[in-house]
């Protein structure tokens, strides 16, 4: 941590009122922010199926209005929101800095969340007035749009202070959390803090106007390493390893086998080292497009390839056998990234499952096929 961080955090912290208590702090804002959700909901009744687009609507709405209000007033000063200037681009920048981004102690939650009276503003001169006009138009509209508009504040609140939370603890590691600590983080650097990653709960309105930027975590192992998804599955092949492994880089075949693979356009036989190909493909639902390069052919050994697709997308498959009684072993490996942040989020939260079952699939069917081809050539 800086020196000049370090300076700033002993000013800060005694600077705090003692009788400042974060428990209390945290308790009304909460508690407020419930009972008034309640009480806007509480003129729910019989919500028809259209009226229920007032949630997504709403919610839509908070987060530009966050967006909006983090990008131009937090971090560029204006006369009419010095206070909200000097509290965020000051204090709470010049306290969580790259490198440093946790808090010591519960009282430094005052430089975390808001004061406690803004969610009583929010809530009197921004929801109430909006509630009252939509009221006029539709009762199940308005109370929807209320509440939502005090639940994306609190949502606003709790996903900042877990954005801050000390790295062991394990909300840090649940998805979503993960990835926007990470945006945040990269927000508070010096050089991107007015320029980059606004959205605290969910980066849409970043990447539609084009403020979203995203590095991957760095490896504390290998710094210079991207984090790659890797699984591994194996299955066991009546057939010598050399020709097992013959059979499973003859790529043409996979769409016997893989049920990712939809179609290969390349050469026929197996491939040796320089060899390219393309593949259509449908993983995890979706469909996508593959360039691909043989990195490594060792017969009856090993196997290797790299590829590249869409969204960012690189993987590298590996083919390993190895003989067990009169059979071989084969292990396949798979290792891929995205580059794309919502796809990074959409691996951990749906793809990655998907993958992984098809792989595992995908062993059963290629012991099926690599038999049946196996046992064809030797009748023959």
């Amino acid at each position: 941590m800086r020196q000049t961080t370090e300076a700033f955090r002993s000013r800060y912290r005694a600077a705090v009122h003692p009788l400042y208590n974060p428990w209390l702090h945290g308790a009304f804002v909460l508690l407020f922010g419930t009972v008034a959700i309640s009480a806007f909901w509480s003129n729910v009744h019989e919500v028809r199926p259209t009226e229920w687009l007032a949630v997504p609507v709403a919610l839509l709405v908070f987060n530009l209005g966050v967006y909006l209000a983090h990008r131009h007033l937090g971090h560029h000063k204006k006369s009419f929101a010095r206070m909200f200037y000097a509290r965020h681009a000051g204090d709470h920048h010049s306290f969580f800095a790259p490198g440093h981004m946790t808090y010591d102690d519960v009282r430094d939650w005052r430089v975390i969340l808001f004061p406690a009276w803004l969610i009583v503003l929010h809530t009197l001169f921004i929801t109430l007035p909006l509630w009252w006009l939509l009221k006029q138009w539709n009762d199940n509209v308005a109370g929807i749009v209320g509440g939502c508009l005090v639940l994306g504040y609190l949502a606003y609140e709790v996903f900042h202070a877990c954005e801050h939370l000390p790295p062991h603890n394990p909300i840090t590691r649940l998805p979503w959390i993960r990835q926007m600590r990470r945006l945040h983080e990269l927000h508070h650097r010096r050089e991107m803090m007015q320029e980059r990653n606004f959205n605290i709960v969910f980066p849409l309105m970043d990447y539609l106007f084009g403020t979203l930027y995203w590095e991957p975590e760095p490896d504390p192992l290998n710094p210079t390493r991207t984090p790659m998804t890797r699984m591994q599955h194996q299955t066991v092949i009546a057939g010598r390893p050399i020709e097992v492994l013959a059979y499973a880089s003859t790529v043409s075949l996979w769409p016997q086998w893989h049920p990712s693979s939809l179609r290969i356009d390349g050469p026929k036989g197996p491939l040796h080292a320089g060899a390219r190909f393309e593949e259509d493909i449908r993983a995890g639902g979706r469909d996508g497009h593959l360039n691909w390069e043989v990195q490594e052919y060792l017969p009856g050994r090993r196997w290797s390839a790299r590829a590249r697709g869409d969204n960012g997308l690189s993987l590298v498959v590996t083919y390993e056998c190895g003989a067990e009684g009169d059979g071989t072993r084969f292990t396949r490996t798979l290792e891929y990234q995205f580059s794309s942040l919502l796809m990074r989020m959409a691996n951990r939260l749906l793809l990655k499952r998907r993958i992984n079952h098809e792989s595992a699939v995908s062993m059963l069917a290629l012991r099926e096929k690599a038999h049946q081809h196996l046992s064809a050539g030797v009748s023959a």
